[in-house]
């Protein structure tokens, strides 16, 4: 794994709105097409995946994202070990799809960063810094997104009410957690 520093040392909070680091959080990617790509990961992740757009499906250990019709983003609901990135799920569906040719396993554990926000001004501050029009998408349970906020890539989940979970890429994860603090405490 990654030897890296948190970028929130502690969870920022402001106006009602809390922003904080959830890590070490397994991540892995999932690319396929055919029937037997979705037939594999259902027995492997327990779960079936997402075939709709902008969708996500959970179960008690995994939550998987919808990116486009081929791909998807599979990650824990629970911290895993912080000291290792051999993850027995990862080698499951590698020895099951990558190396059957069925479709790609890659870990992005270390590449993406997710912050979880709380609070009812969420949405206000994702439309100070982002084109997308979230009215839709905030009344939606599971639903994701992959946008611009502050021009940095992200992947929002809506997980519940008043709880976002926010994936950027780890180069930039430093500037936008800057931009939410500073656009946070205006709001």
């Amino acid at each position: 794994m990654l030897n890296y520093n948190s970028i929130l040392k502690d969870e920022i909070n402001h106006n009602g709105l809390s922003i904080k680091e959830i890590s070490p959080i397994m991540k892995l990617n999932l690319r396929g097409k055919k029937r037997e790509f979705f037939t594999s990961v259902g027995k492997n992740l327990n779960m079936i995946l997402p075939t709709e757009a902008n969708t996500s499906s959970s179960s008690d250990k995994l939550t998987s994202i919808w990116l486009s019709p081929d791909e998807w983003m599979v990650f824990s609901n629970e911290k895993v070990q912080k000291d290792s990135n051999i993850y027995e799920l990862e080698e499951m569906l590698y020895n099951s799809i990558s190396k059957t040719n069925l479709g790609a396993v890659t870990d992005v554990t270390d590449q993406l960063v997710l912050l979880e926000l709380k609070g009812e001004n969420i949405f206000d501050l994702f439309a100070s810094g982002s084109p997308f029009n979230f009215s839709e998408f905030k009344e939606k349970k599971g639903s994701t997104t992959q946008t611009l906020l502050n021009n940095i890539d992200v992947i929002v989940h809506h997980k519940d009410e008043n709880l976002v979970s926010l994936f950027v890429r780890r180069s930039f994860s430093e500037h936008l957690c800057s931009w939410i603090n500073d656009s946070a405490s205006r709001l």
